[in-house]
């Protein structure tokens, strides 16, 4: 008998007001829609959930305990913890979808991380970095990081450069980046994103195998 479905979280890693980082996110899902068929033949197709760090708002990391001495989101001081706690453990793996800023990943996503361990422990990652080069820097750096609380991010990334100056000023200002499916600046990179996901799904695949 096949499996439940994957819940797969796509993480919001921008939270600057104005921002383009929920439509990066979008096209993300919207590209890899289609490529939940065919699925590994053990897995149900997987569910895509937006997590958006600016809607988390989580202060500046404020925990008394080490994270990877928390097994239960209870014994968290924090509301605002043990609210993340319990959002993270609802998925199977998870893709970040991050700008570069000044060669790094935001400072949000890293606080994000770093207020728990065994949530993330395990899983899958994808990432997607976009920037005026692609983000590369940001992409490896965020790799180590989600190494560093056990995660398993896949070989295949995903780098989304702006080719013009002036497309990556429309997105510092949260202009609308018409990233239409074949037709959009990022056009030649669906393949790759797809690519990637097929490498996540069967990561996940591999999780649900050893079970």
């Amino acid at each position: 008998m096949a499996s439940a479905g994957p819940k797969i979280g796509v993480i919001v890693c921008s939270t600057r007001t104005p921002r383009a980082c929920p439509q990066i996110a979008n096209f993300v899902i919207e590209r890899i829609k289609p490529a939940s068929l065919p699925t590994p033949p053990n897995l149900q197709p997987a569910s895509l959930t937006v997590i958006d760090l600016q809607e988390q708002n989580l202060p500046m990391f404020n925990e008394s305990a080490v994270p990877s001495q928390i097994h239960s989101y209870t014994e968290y001081d924090h509301a605002h913890t043990q609210s993340w706690s319990q959002e993270i453990q609802r998925y199977d793996a998870f893709i970040f979808v991050t700008p570069q800023y000044n060669w790094g990943y935001p400072a949000a996503l890293k606080n994000a991380i770093d207020y728990l361990f065994h949530e993330w422990k395990g899983k899958a990652a994808m990432i997607v970095s976009y920037g005026g080069h692609g983000g590369g820097k940001a992409n490896a750096q965020l790799k180590q990081v989600l190494q560093g609380v056990r995660m398993r991010p896949i070989e295949k990334t995903v780098e989304l450069a702006f080719p013009t100056r002036e497309l990556l000023a429309k997105a510092s200002g949260g202009g609308d980046l018409e990233l239409v499916s074949g037709s959009g600046m990022w056009s030649a990179q669906e393949g790759s994103i797809i690519e990637a996901y097929r490498e996540l799904l069967e990561a996940v695949s591999a999780d649900v195998v050893s079970l």
